[in-house]
């Protein structure tokens, strides 16, 4: 698996997305829990939408957030905030993204390479057709921090899904009805 390094991304923020009707935040629907955390710092500061809290983990690499379904969800972006200016040495550099279902089957999609960051991380999630993926369980694993930190701090992690749209179904999209049978569904009385 080669690793990458997210593109420019400042701008970009979850919450425009989902205004915009394009996806939805799913992380509402699953199950969150951590390798480790500190007291006072665990899931509930990772989901509570504010970036001035955090997750601090504590214990030894890797740290783990483990992101579970309880039926099968499609997910096309992930997005971590991290600020490498107020986190320092507890922010991390490289971080694997895992999905499956359940903890034995985790299959590595993606490494990403951080380079001191600050603000949203957008990590897009797709399969080899460049679909969206369909999955149990996300798990989040810190591989490492910046300066050899051993815990890790983690703002905020949004997991979005696409939204279906459904096609307007019109009698123009099809032809004209010419047998007998079917001209009595031409009209609506």
């Amino acid at each position: 698996m080669a690793s990458r390094t997210p593109e420019n991304t400042e701008n970009q923020c979850p919450f425009h997305a989902e205004r915009s009707g394009e996806v939805r935040e799913v992380g509402s629907h699953a199950v969150w829990s951590l390798s480790s955390c500190k007291p006072g710092f665990g899931v509930e500061q990772l989901r509570d939408n504010s970036m001035e809290t955090y997750w601090q983990s504590d214990g030894q690499l890797p740290h783990l957030v483990n992101i579970q379904f309880s039926r099968k969800t499609t997910i096309s972006q992930i997005y971590i905030y991290s600020d490498y200016k107020l986190d320092e040495s507890y922010t991390p550099s490289r971080i694997s993204i895992r999905i499956g279902t359940h903890f034995n089957d985790l299959n590595e999609i993606e490494i990403i390479d951080l380079c001191e960051p600050s603000g949203w991380i957008v990590v897009p999630i797709k399969n080899i057709r460049d679909k969206p993926i369909r999955t149990f369980m996300i798990q989040i694993a810190v591989i490492s921090n910046h300066q050899n930190g051993r815990d890790t701090h983690m703002r905020q992690i949004k997991i979005h899904s696409p939204v279906e749209t459904k096609k307007n179904l019109t009698l123009d999209n099809f032809n004209e009805f010419s047998t007998v049978e079917f001209q009595q569904f031409a009209t609506i009385r």
